[in-house]
């Protein structure tokens, strides 16, 4: 997805954040921030690929503060809150076991974002309100029909938090006899979820778990590694979570491998590109 007008504040008020939880040292946030000013006074302009440009910044951002990983209390916190929730979620789709109740409920751990949403934000009234919603565009009629006639199934996670709830949803794709692999991110960047927060959560009991072999926000092509490019390549069929990974499939050539995104279009860029408003939830084939 290309940049929108919208996104330039956004990356400013993600870097401000971003800096607070990497350090406390005044003069370096000055001295990051004037290097994050550059790079998006070079980069930013039409045309240029949202992913591409937050995942430079995030990059830099805990390059020159020496923090691996900025989020690392926000992680923990992402998991207590779906953990919190879990329960009430599981009870939800088994009153309703149909495929459609796991989709939505994989959407609603989709919410538990702080990179799009703010540090400050209420994500436990937002996966109540999320779990409510119908789907905008909703193609999992499509998505079901691929499933049966798929052998494997490469899903693309998004956040710690939510993949607890992509568990539930994982568990039930496997209804229709297929192997699932969970493709999560080599090194942390944001809350994006890594192998060791799947392991923590057992999803390694209903999947393979493989790595991007990078830490882009979403998936960039010419960045992440040749295994899981070959990966991408060999599966039958793509489901993608959250904002940064329909960014980023969007700027691929997918030729005609069924490749489905399912997330809540929690900013306006993403839910103008998509033709909804902003909060609705997506199943949309790209």
């Amino acid at each position: 997805m290309k940049v929108h007008y919208e996104c330039a504040p956004c990356f400013l008020r993600q870097a401000r954040e971003a800096l607070d939880l990497a350090t406390d040292d005044e003069d370096l946030k000055m001295k990051v921030t004037e290097k994050i000013l550059t790079m998006l006074s070079e980069n930013f302009h039409e045309g240029a690929v949202s992913n591409v440009l937050g995942t430079d910044m995030h990059r830099t951002i805990k390059h020159e503060t020496g923090n691996r990983d900025p989020y690392s209390r926000e992680r923990v916190i992402c998991n207590e809150i779906a953990l919190k929730f879990l329960p009430e979620v599981e009870r939800i789709v088994k009153e309703n076991d149909g495929l459609e109740s796991y989709l939505k409920a994989a959407i609603a751990g989709n919410v538990i974002d702080f990179g799009a949403l703010g540090l400050n934000s209420d994500m436990e009234s937002l996966i109540t309100e999320t779990m409510r919603k119908d789907f905008a565009v909703d193609d999992s009629g499509e998505l079901e029909e691929a499933l049966k006639n798929s052998s494997t199934v490469l899903y693309l996670a998004d956040n710690v938090g939510e993949i607890v709830f992509d568990k539930l949803l994982i568990k039930k794709l496997k209804e229709y006899d297929v192997k699932v692999t969970v493709a999560l991110k080599e090194k942390p960047i944001l809350n994006d979820a890594c192998i060791p927060d799947a392991l923590s959560i057992g999803l390694d009991e209903v999947a393979e778990l493989a790595s991007t072999g990078t830490d882009s926000i979403g998936v960039i092509y010419g960045d992440v590694s040749e295994e899981f490019k070959e990966l991408l390549q060999a599966s039958d069929m793509v489901i993608a979570k959250g904002l940064g990974n329909y960014e980023g499939l969007t700027e691929m050539d997918l030729g005609d491998k069924p490749v489905f995104s399912l997330l809540n279009a929690k900013c306006e860029p993403v839910a103008r590109s998509i033709g909804v408003a902003v909060g609705d939830n997506v199943l949309l084939r790209l």
